[in-house]
């Protein structure tokens, strides 16, 4: 799937660098949990496809996770690199983690986002998502 000049694709294990470098550049300041390759390759061996980029001109410009548990699809990670935003390549990867999600059976899908992330909350709103009041969320970072 490609969106103007940039072209979305299951990540690859030669991506992480490029990944990781984007998400400490990138992503959200809510994040509590540290990145590290070793997570990233856990994911590419355990969930293959889980992991979606946006590549422009052979550069990592865009990811996101777009999972499931077999029942319900997650998307998180999502980021775009500031130089390249309001150019569609973050509704574009959430366009081709729905169809990998729905492929695979899924009918519903949750998105991580900070309940006060502006920006966050119009991008999953023009995407079609509904913020949802009333289920909370009990985390734990181990």
């Amino acid at each position: 799937m490609s969106t103007g000049q940039s072209t979305m694709r299951a990540g690859r294990a030669d991506d992480i660098e490029h990944v990781l470098a984007l998400w400490a550049r990138a992503r959200s300041g809510r994040a509590s949990v540290q990145d590290s390759a070793d997570a990233l390759e856990r994911l590419l061996g355990d969930r293959p496809g889980a992991l979606l980029v946006a590549e422009l001109d052979g550069h990592v410009v865009g990811a996101l996770i777009a999972t499931s548990d077999g029942w319900r699809g997650n998307m998180y990670r999502l980021a775009v690199d500031p130089a390249h935003r309001r150019r569609g390549i973050a509704r574009a990867l959430v366009r081709a983690g729905e169809l990998r999600l729905h492929a695979g059976g899924t009918r519903r899908i949750t998105a991580l986002v900070a309940h006060d992330d502006e920006v966050a909350c119009g991008l999953w709103r023009a995407a079609g998502y509904d913020a949802d009041r009333e289920i909370g969320r009990f985390v734990r970072n181990l």
